[in-house]
């Protein structure tokens, strides 16, 4: 498994509509990706958000990332969306599960 986490800020003057556009066209486009596994969006009270994307591997999130489309709405996003973003890429990140239900 390879997680990637996507912490941001939207600007002020954002074009919602656009930014939505963009992102639902981006998550489809992903969802067909070989390796694709989940993602996932928070969005805190304060405005800030948390994207999470899961992929079988590195190679399949690194081949994302250098998909050309995808390249062109990132440069979109940072002139046009984001006031700040940070992006860690996790590796083999430990996991802890827990099942609930009855016992």
């Amino acid at each position: 498994m390879f997680l990637v986490v996507f912490r941001n800020r939207k600007r002020a003057d954002i074009d919602y509509a656009a930014y939505e556009a963009d992102a639902q066209h981006m998550l489809e486009l992903a969802q067909a990706q070989p390796g694709f596994v989940s993602f996932k969006s928070y969005t805190a009270e304060d405005g800030e958000v948390i994207a999470l994307s899961e992929w079988a591997d590195e190679a399949a999130a690194r081949a994302w990332g250098r998909m050309a489309e995808h390249r062109l709405v990132q440069t979109r996003g940072r002139g046009e969306y984001y006031e700040s973003y940070t992006l860690f890429a996790c590796p083999d990140p430990r996991v802890h599960r827990f099942g609930g239900g009855a016992g």
